[in-house]
C-alpha cells in the first residue's frame, strides 16, 4: 500500500475506516511533511524553489503560475491539489488528510484554515472524520476564514474575512459572518 492509495481511499469514501496500516503511512508522512514546511518556511526561497518545495510537499507538479508568502503549514501535505494561477498568503493551515482541491485564479488570504478531518460529539467515537474541501475557480478567501470538512466553494464566491464556512457556498455569492451565510449574489460576470 502507498500512501497515494491512502489518499484515493480517503478521497473516495464518506467517513472512511482507516487501517493500522494506513494510519502507519500517514504518520510518516506528516513526519516528511513538517521536514518539508520547515525548510519552505525557514529560509528565503525564490519563486522556482518554493514550486518545487511544494510539489515535494503535495506529492505532485504544483504550476509554475503558483505563489506564495511564507509561512505555510500543513499537517500531511499528499492530499493538496492546486490548479493554476494560485496565490497563498502568509500563514495559510492546511489539514488536508481529507482531501483540499483548489481550482484556478484562487486568491487565500492570510491565517486562513482549511480543516478537513473533524471528530464525533460521542467520546467513544471520537476517531477522525474526514471530508474534502473543494475550491472553484476564481475564489477569493479573504484573511482568517475558516473552511470546515466537506464544504465546496462554487465559482467566483467571495468568502469575507473571519468568515466561518461550514456549509457549501454557491458560485457568484459573496458569504461572511460565523457560522458564514449569503451576503450578496452577482452574475459572476
Amino acid at each position: 500500500m502507498t500512501i497515494k492509495d491512502v489518499t484515493e481511499y480517503i478521497n473516495t469514501h464518506s467517513d472512511p475506516v482507516l487501517t493500522d496500516e494506513m494510519n502507519l503511512l500517514i504518520l510518516e508522512t506528516c513526519e516528511r511533511t513538517h521536514k518539508l514546511t520547515m525548510e519552505l518556511n525557514t529560509a528565503w526561497h525564490s519563486r522556482e524553489e518554493m514550486v518545487r518545495i511544494m510539489s515535494e510537499i503535495t506529492g505532485e507538479d504544483v504550476d509554475p503560475s503558483f505563489n506564495m508568502f511564507p509561512p505555510f503549514y500543513s499537517d500531511f501535505g499528499q492530499n493538496i491539489h492546486f490548479g493554476k494561477n494560485v496565490f497563498l498568503n502568509a500563514c495559510c493551515q492546511f489539514q488536508d488528510q481529507g482531501g483540499i482541491f483548489i481550482g484556478d485564479d484562487v486568491l487565500i488570504g492570510h491565517n486562513t484554515v482549511l480543516a478537513t478531518i473533524d471528530h464525533d460529539l460521542d467520546p467513544y467515537s471520537r476517531q477522525n472524520h474526514y471530508a474534502p474541501i473543494h475550491i472553484g475557480n476564481r475564489v477569493w478567501i479573504g484573511a482568517g476564514a475558516i473552511i470546515t470538512k466537506g464544504v465546496t466553494i462554487g465559482d467566483n464566491a467571495v468568502i469575507a474575512a473571519g468568515a466561518v464556512v461550514t456549509k457549501d457556498v454557491p458560485a457568484d455569492t459573496v458569504v461572511g459572518g460565523v457560522p458564514a451565510k449569503v451576503l450578496r449574489r452577482w452574475d459572476g460576470k
